[in-house]
């Protein structure tokens, strides 16, 4: 009898954040299938990965019921869907004022409404196999920190692991969410080109005065897709360097004033 293989989905593959956490998931699952809807960033990815019969790219549209159901269909033959990483997302507008009617659906759609659409595409899978969803989340959806579309969708995608924790449970799926805050992408980089002290400006509002890397995403994704995660279901991880936890310079601020 032929062992099938154990697969992990990892959408939004092509950039910096889900190369990285292909490549941890890799070490632990027989198949990383990469999506993502750019066909050539795709390819790209897989040959930074080093290729091989580790990784199989599927060019999907996270937001079209018809591609998940076209890929669903493609993973059926190669294994079964052990692990779903909802990783595909994206921000647009600054400003509540510069965002429009267009731009809310848009981000909507790719951040939240996506992450359901796949989990749902790949159900039976999750089931068989009592597998777990990751959701890459962002502090976005825990604090105000801008891009308000993308940030109302982020703390949805939260609320929506916690529902996929609490009624699939029964099955024996586990859902949780890791929440970055700002990571050093190629996206970061580009702005250090236009602003070379981008990332001292930034660091001072981290408790670790540091920028979180795409590895230690990927290294918070890896350990709750695994056994030690066991017990581990409907939480958010934040992995965003202590900026969730507090200022210290607001703190120090507060702690100097006369104001009681």
């Amino acid at each position: 009898m032929t062992t099938q293989k154990h697969i992990a989905v990892v959408t939004g593959a092509a950039g910096d954040i889900g190369r990285a956490i292909a490549a941890r998931l890799a070490e632990s699952h027989d198949l990383i299938a990469l999506v993502d809807i750019d066909v050539h960033a795709l390819e790209n990815a897989v040959a930074t990965l080093g290729g091989g019969s580790s990784y199989v790219a599927v060019a999907t549209d996270v937001t079209s019921t018809d591609s998940l159901a076209a890929l669903a269909l493609q993973l059926e033959k190669l294994g079964k869907v052990v692990t779903l990483v909802n990783n595909a997302g994206a921000a647009r507008a600054v400003s509540l004022h510069d965002t429009t009617p267009e731009i809310w659906r848009m981000d909507s759609s790719l951040n939240l409404e996506a992450a359901f659409l796949t989990f749902r595409a790949l159900e039976r899978d999750l089931k068989d196999m009592q597998g777990c969803v990751v959701n890459i989340a962002s502090v976005n959806g825990m604090a105000v920190f801008g891009h308000p579309a993308y940030s109302a969708a982020k703390a949805g995608l939260i609320h929506l692991t916690k529902l996929i924790a609490v009624e699939y449970g029964k099955f024996g799926i586990r859902a949780n969410a890791v929440a970055p805050g700002t990571v050093r992408t190629q996206a970061w980089e580009a702005r250090a080109e236009a602003n070379p002290n981008v990332f001292e400006d930034v660091k001072r509002w981290y408790a670790l005065r540091r920028i979180a890397t795409t590895h230690d995403v990927a290294n918070a994704v890896h350990f709750l897709a695994s056994e030690q995660a066991a017990a581990i279901t409907g939480v958010c991880l934040p992995v965003d360097c202590g900026l969730t936890a507090g200022q210290a310079e607001l703190a120090h601020t507060f702690s100097q004033s006369k104001h009681y």
